[in-house]
Order: C-alpha cells, then structure tokens, then sequence
C-alpha cells in the first residue's frame, strides 16, 4: 500500500505546484504543532542553514557539467534532498510573510526583462 502512495505521489509530483507546496508545509507544521516556532526570522535562519549545506555538495567539486553527467545517483539524491530542503524553507518563508512566491517571482522576471533587454547580436558584436 505505501509503494501504491508513492508512486501516485510521484506521477503527481511532476504537477506541483507553489500552492500545494505551500498548503501540504502549513498542515505539516500544523499537525505538528510546529507552526508556533515558523516566524520569518527563525525560517529565514533555517533556510540559511539549508542553503549552506547545498553549498557543501559543490564545495569542492569545482566546476560541474550541466545534467551532472560524472555525479553517482546518491549524489544526485543528496542535492535533490538539499534543493527541497531551501525550496520549502522559501515557501514557508513567503507564506508567513503573507506574499504570494509565484506571482513575486513572474514579477521579478518582467521586471529583469526590462531592466536587461535583450541586445541584438548584430549590434552587440559590431567590428565598425
């Protein structure tokens, strides 16, 4: 029956979306009783902390190829772990903030958008 769970976890997982992410952190932490010690400074320290063991995966790695094509399927496990670690301590930090995540971030890449319009190559790589 829990491998029935997690595969349907699993099919829908690819679907997620802020939303459910944010909704599935606070019943979490609600059952729990755990909501009381999620203020936005002590998730924020916790994202801190979050971000710097994802840091330690790359340490000393120097640089990494895109896909992690020489990475062994633990250390891929480890950093999808430690991404999901500072993914959720992100949207719990939104959440009791009061903003909305998604929405913020579309804005923020409109507002990139306009900040660093994009340059024609032919213009950019002029030999005049």
């Amino acid at each position: 029956m829990e491998n029935c769970h997690h595969d349907e976890y699993s099919r829908r997982a690819k679907d997620v979306s802020l939303y459910e992410l944010r909704d599935r952190l606070a019943e979490f932490a609600r059952v729990r009783g755990w909501d009381q010690y999620h203020s936005p400074r002590n998730l924020l320290l916790a994202l801190v902390g979050e971000v710097g063991e994802l840091s330690e995966i790359f340490q000393w790695k120097g640089e990494v190829e895109r896909g992690l094509p020489n990475w062994s399927a633990e250390d891929k496990e480890h950093l999808e772990e430690e991404l999901s670690d500072v993914l959720l301590y992100l949207v719990q930090l939104s959440d009791v903030c009061g903003l909305d995540l998604g929405q913020a971030a579309l804005s923020k890449i409109v507002k990139n958008a306009h900040k660093y319009p994009v340059v024609s190559s032919s213009s950019s790589s002029s030999y005049n």
